[in-house]
């Protein structure tokens, strides 16, 4: 606010100036100069208005020239100040020149920083695609090792259970003796009744769903592949674990819908237990509705010698093919 008053003030000096130059101008032409003759009878008769107008002028004259200096000092100061002015803008926009430079640079020195945290390969940085690549190497190689080493520890346990060969067997297993039932036709019968001949012995019921039936049809096509392998009649026996219900009419009906050759066994509770303890067979029944039960047992078939000795048991993983197999190969093994 200060400067721009003084530079109004500078402004109007000059313009007062000129007004005062224009003014002693018009009295030079207006007042005519003295003559010498004049003066000099003015100077004789001790006239003095000649010599104050004379003063007058001159003094005027004097004033002008000061005022002409001044306007000259003025426009030269003003001159100067416009200079200094325009430096001081010269200064002003080099300075915005720096700053924006500057400011380009900082923003160059920021993009370096986003291209390094972007990932891109710098000079010096501490993870490079060499040692990025050995650390992949090395990784692999550790995994190829160990599914090398996990498939050799394998065959070697493969390996070593087919050389293990099955000994002597130390003694007979406590599963079979003597039972009297009552057989399908109405005749009650025992163990002897069934010398003579290979038996597969299977327990179950005549209610059962699914699983007995399943079981029976599976020992019902075993039966024939084994007579077409080995020439064998093997003699299959079905054995009633729910004798409440399973009476022998029941028990006949039910036995040749899956085989003609099946014989099938019932009893009272009490024999029923008897031989099921015998052979080491579970059963119970389930929760009662009415008359309406199942009865919960070991699914289960007994391969018995000629002599009713336990040879071996198959159970519910065993398909056709698996069973008749496995019955074939112990009556070979018997013979020998």
């Amino acid at each position: 606010m200060a400067s721009a008053l003084c530079r109004t003030a500078s402004r109007l000096r000059p313009v007062q100036l000129c007004r005062r130059i224009r003014v002693s101008s018009d009295l030079l032409s207006t007042s005519s100069p003295p003559s010498p003759a004049s003066i000099s009878d003015a100077l004789r008769h001790g006239d003095f208005s000649l010599r104050r107008s004379f003063l007058t002028l001159n003094c005027g004259i004097e004033r002008s020239k000061m005022d002409q200096r001044r306007l000259m000092s003025t426009s030269a100061s003003d001159t100067t100040t416009s200079k200094s002015d325009s430096g001081k803008s010269e200064s002003k926009s080099s300075d915005k020149n720096e700053k924006s430079e500057g400011s380009e640079s900082s923003d160059g020195g920021s993009n370096q920083r986003n291209d390094r945290g972007s990932g891109k390969d710098v000079r010096g940085a501490p993870v490079s695609w060499m040692s990025f690549f050995l650390l992949f190497a090395t990784g692999a190689g550790l995994v190829y090792y160990y599914n090398g080493e996990k498939k050799r520890h394998i065959e070697d346990i493969n390996t070593k259970s087919i050389a293990v060969k099955e000994g002597p067997s130390a003694g007979k297993a406590a599963i079979g003796g003597p039972f009297s039932l009552i057989r399908d036709d109405g005749k009650r019968v025992t163990e002897k009744d069934l010398m003579g001949k290979w038996t597969i012995l299977y327990f179950g019921f005549t209610h059962c769903p699914d699983i007995c039936p399943d079981e029976l049809i599976k020992l019902a096509a075993a039966i024939d592949k084994i007579k077409e392998k080995s020439g064998v009649d093997v003699v299959p026996v079905f054995i009633s674990v729910d004798p409440e219900r399973d009476t022998v009419q029941q028990v006949h009906e039910y036995v040749k819908e899956f085989h003609a050759k099946l014989i099938g066994l019932t009893g009272s509770p009490e024999e029923i237990k008897s031989v099921a303890r015998s052979y080491r067979v579970y059963y119970m029944k389930t929760e009662e509705e009415d008359s309406d039960y199942l009865v919960d047992h070991s699914i289960v078939m007994y391969l018995m010698s000629p002599e009713m000795n336990f040879v071996k048991f198959y159970g519910k993983n065993h398909d056709v093919d698996s069973l008749t197999e496995g019955v074939v190969k112990e009556i070979g093994q018997y013979r020998k």
